[in-house]
């Protein structure tokens, strides 16, 4: 068995002592399978499950509740809400994790570069993630948005784009802790240069913190998603989203209770798992990171 292999079943050993986070887990991937299947789930196609694509209307079947015919009830326009949180959770989950993504990325190039230099270009670079971590994250999308636009696109690019810091000093601390020990000197010693050193010894010892940071990313991000679409910065009303349907169901409060506890129960259920999936995984990868 190769070591990596060999270091997963490990971390899967442990990952499977927290019964939450492996609950946890299912939920996000049968929720990951429903959002890449929206389109054989909800649909108006025969044979589907939800029979109704999320912008059909139907001004005869308005603020119906939840029925056979409508799973989860109808929106104020006559829309079925299931084939719209089917279609939602692609939102999100896309949102999610392509934000993270970009996080991910730019957080380990800058927190790389500090870590594995360190002197002036550390200096640098840390103050310029002070700088970062000093404005509200979220008050900073909201910021950017408003000069680019509202777009899914935008969305993702604006979460990940101030999301990032906290990725940059992990990896920073990981690389000046690593970057003394003896098979980085070996490698150098061998003539090795700064980026293969970089990639392919540094990196993948450090990336440990990183994916269990990534995992709350994930969760913070979707809800971000969220709080915009419910304010209008977020996806255009007509891409169907959690957050938008909660914003629509603010004038019906009173006698649609779905449109409202739908939505708002899929975003809770999703975030807390994600963070459950996280604190378990963080454990399982190495229990001194519980302060995380």
């Amino acid at each position: 068995m190769k070591p990596s292999q060999h270091y997963a079943a490990i971390v899967w050993r442990q990952f499977r002592r927290h019964r939450l986070g492996v609950v946890s887990l299912a939920f996000i991937i049968l929720l990951a399978v429903t959002a890449l299947g929206a389109k054989f789930i909800a649909d108006d196609q025969p044979h589907r499950p939800i029979p109704y694509r999320p912008g059909s209307y139907d001004l005869s079947q308005v603020l119906m509740p939840p029925s056979s015919a409508h799973w989860f009830g109808t929106d104020g326009d006559g829309r079925d809400v299931a084939a719209q949180m089917v279609w939602g959770a692609r939102v999100s989950l896309s949102v999610g994790c392509v934000a993270v993504g970009i996080a991910v990325v730019v957080g380990i190039f800058f927190g790389g570069l500090a870590g594995y230099y360190g002197g002036k270009i550390d200096i640098v670079i840390s103050r310029f993630i002070e700088v970062m971590m000093c404005f509200p994250t979220f008050f900073l999308i909201l910021a950017i948005l408003a000069f680019v636009g509202p777009s899914m696109l935008n969305v993702m690019i604006a979460i990940g784009a101030t999301g990032w810091t906290g990725v940059a000093r992990l990896i920073r601390g990981e690389f000046l802790k690593l970057k003394q020990r003896e098979f980085i000197l070996a490698a150098r010693a061998l003539g090795a240069s700064d980026l293969r050193i970089a990639v392919r010894h540094l990196l993948p010892n450090a990336l440990a913190p990183v994916l269990v940071s990534a995992t709350f990313g994930v969760a913070g991000a979707i809800l971000s998603e969220a709080a915009l679409s419910f304010l209008g910065f977020g996806v255009p009303p007509q891409v169907p989203s959690w957050g938008s349907l909660l914003s629509q169901a603010q004038e019906f409060m009173d006698i649609a209770w779905w449109l409202v506890v739908i939505p708002a129960a899929a975003i809770f259920l999703t975030v807390t798992a994600l963070n459950l999936v996280g604190e378990a995984l963080r454990d399982a990868i190495d229990p001194r990171l519980k302060g995380l």
